[in-house]
Order: structure tokens, then C-alpha cells, then sequence
């Protein structure tokens, strides 16, 4: 199955009389990336301008796609160390501090100089560059939020991402929900709230409620998904699917890779871009592919050196491969769960088996389970459970059918470039 038809819908060169000047304010927080850039790279194609303020790690990018770059003041870039710490409330402190409360005030300074030099008439922002949204909004310059996962803020009917949840059912269900939303708005509250209303204060705005409605603020919440993978829920009015970006990292054009020679089946293993102290977790998947009658083709990514891995006769591991050409010939992949591996992977009809090791990582499993498209397990599991889980996978074509069936809707949306061009061209 292509991923990306020839001529996708809404491809072309917008009217002159229609071109506009973006600013993109970003976060480099590894796979979120790439579908950011590609948001850029579709508007730069149509000929708007096209202005990237980002961390350095982001400039060659930037340029590929065809945007004018410029870097934060204060080089910081802020790091989750989920995979280090283990109570919620460590947690939500290390996201909060580091992501947004560090970051904000220069985000916000950074912002602010770029509009009056720029004077875009919208700015896009990451996820976590609160600071961003703040240096828009005081002046008063309309701003969209980029978030290239499901849908991530409490919602009616979808639940609280890092829970793993399935959808609510009945009363109780619906309680679930209301209690784990309410207890993940205070963790954010709690080490976020008073710093932004403080930023906030600074640039002449009026205090929100609470940390999410800074997000609220947004013209619009662009979700860079498909609503097909995500859970269906009472979304707020300005909240927009507006399909997957499919492109692959640009660090991945050039790598040289190839995958073990034989006729066996393919199985492509696909880890965190970012480090989640996952290396003993890719040995013993590295481990199960050794005893199966597979081939293995791994790729470690920018947080790996393939070095570290020990890997038999019918495994290759390389630092990095295009995925789309990857998943054309294989028959799985395995994942940590990362979002853009697993749409992926479902664009292209592949199933999977998903060892999920935190952020919305346990979300995105349940998404694919619940649809039949493969399975999980931990991501402490031995080789030898992980053998059965691959066994169980590549022997039931079931999941193949399953993950065809969610990848087509998944790769219509991803084609559709009208559903975010849009949103953007107003």
C-alpha cells in the first residue's frame, strides 16, 4: 500500500493574492519533528514564506523544507527523563519545569522579536512552547498549536492520555475518566500553572484557569492524525484532524542500509528517535528475531549507537533507513509506540507488536489492539516472550487484515493535504 499518492489532494502553488507569511515556533522533541517540518514543508511548497524558530538541531531541516531559520536566544532545548523517573508527580515536575516553565520566558521574548520583524500572519507552535503561544498572543498575532499525536488534553470520551485506557463505558467508566482528567490538570497545574500566569502577567495578559487553557487559546488545535486512529470525543471547537504526516525524519535520506539477504519474512524494528533507556529492551527483541526463521532489519536512530546492539546472522542494525521503504517490504514491525512509527506502519498495511515505554506511547497501543492491528507487551518482557508475541503476529492473518483495514483510512487522510491546507489557507 503507498503511503503518498503522486499528486495528494490540495497539492499545488496557493493564488498570489493568497500568500501569507508563517511563523513556526518549535520544540525538538525528536518524533514530533518531523510531521512540524512537513506542516512547513507543505506551505512552504505552495509558496507562501515560511519562518522557523527552533533549536539548532532543527536548522538543516528547516532549510530542506524550504523555510528561513532562526534559533532560540537561549540554546536550551528541554529533555523529559521519563525513562529515569517513576511516580507520577516526578514525572509531571520534570515535564512541566523542564518543557514549559524553563523554556517560556525567552520562548516567549524569542517570539515576540520574531513577529515584530517578521509580522506573520499566523504562528504555528509545538505542543509544549507555551512560552511561544504567550509571545503570540500578547501580540496579538493568531496563533495554532501542532500537535502531532491523538488528541492529548481531557476530552469527553477520550481517555486520559498515558492511562492505556480504552474508551469509557457506563457510569463508572465515565467516572474513570473525569478523576484521572482531573488528577492530570492538577499535576499540570500544580508545576505550571503560576509560572505561566506569571509569563503571562509580564506580557500584559490576563491569567487563564488553568494550564490547558492556554492551549484553548489557540485559532485552532491542529491534530496531525487521522481521526480513524484516534478514540471518537467531544473535541473543542476549535480542535482539527487534519491527517498524518507520513514524511521520515531527514537524517534517514542518506543512511545506507539493506536488510539481511534470504527470502524469510521482514521484520522492521523501530525505536524511540530520543533516549527512553531503551537499549536492553532492543537487545532482547534483537534476541527473539535471532531464534525465529525471520529476517531483522533494526534501526537504532539518533539516541542509539548501533555498536551497542549484538545482533545474529539474519539481523542487520543500522543507525537509520527510511521507514516508508522499510515498511514496503516487511511483514511487522516492532515499537516502542511512538506515533509516527505506528501510523506508519498502519499506512502501509503493516501490523504490529508495541513494547511501550511511556508518554502517549501506551495510548497508541491500545489504538492498534483494540483494532486487532497487532499486540503489546511490556517492555520488560524476555526474548522468549517476545518470540511468541512476533510468532503470534506474523501467523494469524488477521492482524494483517486489521492493520490494512485501520491503514487505509489512515493513508486517505495522509494523502488529503487540503485537510490541514485548509485550516492554514483561510
Amino acid at each position: 500500500m503507498s503511503q503518498t499518492p503522486a499528486s495528494p489532494r490540495g497539492a499545488g502553488t496557493a493564488p498570489e493574492a493568497a500568500r501569507r507569511t508563517y511563523l513556526f515556533a518549535l520544540k525538538d522533541a525528536g518524533g514530533t519533528v518531523p510531521p512540524e517540518i512537513g506542516v512547513a514543508r507543505r506551505l512552504a511548497r505552495r509558496g507562501h514564506e515560511v519562518v522557523m524558530l527552533a533549536d539548532d538541531s532543527m536548522e538543516d531541516q528547516a532549510a530542506a523544507a524550504g523555510a528561513s531559520f532562526r534559533s532560540w536566544t537561549d540554546g536550551r532545548t528541554g529533555e523529559v527523563r521519563d525513562w529515569a523517573l517513576h511516580s507520577p508527580m516526578a514525572l509531571a515536575r520534570d515535564m512541566f519545569e523542564n518543557m514549559i516553565g524553563n523554556l517560556a520566558p525567552q520562548q516567549a521574548r524569542d517570539t515576540a522579536e520574531a513577529i515584530d520583524e517578521v509580522r506573520p500572519d499566523l504562528v504555528l507552535t509545538s505542543f509544549f512552547a507555551f512560552g511561544a503561544m504567550v509571545g503570540a498572543e500578547a501580540r496579538g498575532v493568531p496563533f495554532d498549536v501542532l500537535i502531532p499525536n491523538t488528541y492529548p488534553l481531557p476530552a469527553k470520551g477520550m481517555p486520559q492520555v498515558g492511562t492505556g485506557f480504552t474508551p469509557a463505558k457506563g457510569p463508572l467508566g465515565a467516572l474513570r475518566d473525569r478523576m484521572t482528567a482531573f488528577g492530570g490538570t492538577k499535576l499540570a497545574d500544580r508545576f505550571a500553572l503560576a509560572p505561566l500566569n506569571e509569563l503571562r502577567a509580564d506580557h500584559g495578559l490576563a491569567p487563564v484557569a488553568n494550564t490547558w487553557a492556554q492551549v484553548h487559546r489557540a485559532r485552532r488545535q491542529l491534530i496531525l492524525t487521522s481521526s480513524a486512529f484516534d478514540f471518537p470525543a467531544e473535541l473543542p471547537d476549535n480542535a482539527r484532524y487534519v491527517g498524518p504526516i507520513l514524511d521520515d525524519p531527514a537524517w534517514t535520506s542518506n543512511a545506507p542500509w539493506a536488510p539481511p539477504a534470504g527470502e524469510e519474512p521482514l521484520v522492521l524494528v523501530a525505536m524511540s528517535s530520543t533516549f527512553q533507556n531503551h537499549v536492553q529492551c532492543m537487545q532482547r527483541i534483537v534476541d527473539a528475531l535471532g531464534s525465529l526463521p525471520v529476517r531483522g532489519l533494526v534501526t537504532t536512530g539518533p539516541a542509539v549507537d548501533p555498536g551497542q546492539i549484538r545482533a545474529p546472522a539474519n539481523v542487520a542494525v543500522v543507525a537509520a533507513a527510511p521507514h516508508h521503504q522499510a515498511m514496503a517490504r516487511a511483514s511487522l514491525v516492532i515499537t516502542h509506540g511512538g506515533h509516527g512509527t505506528v501510523v506508519k506502519a498502519l499506512a502501509a498495511g503493516v501490523p504490529l507488536v508495541i513494547l511501550h515505554h511511556g508518554r502517549d506511547q501506551s495510548g497508541n497501543a491500545i489504538r492498534v489492539t483494540s483494532r486487532g492491528a497487532g499486540v503489546a507487551v511490556s517492555r520488560r518482557a524476555s526474548a522468549g516472550t517476545i518470540a511468541r508475541a512476533i510468532t503470534t503476529v506474523s501467523g494469524n492473518d488477521d492482524y494483517r487484515l486489521c492493520a490494512r483495514r485501520l491503514g487505509v483510512a489512515i493513508a486517505r487522510d495522509a494523502a488529503d493535504e487540503s485537510l490541514l491546507l485548509e485550516e492554514l489557507e483561510w
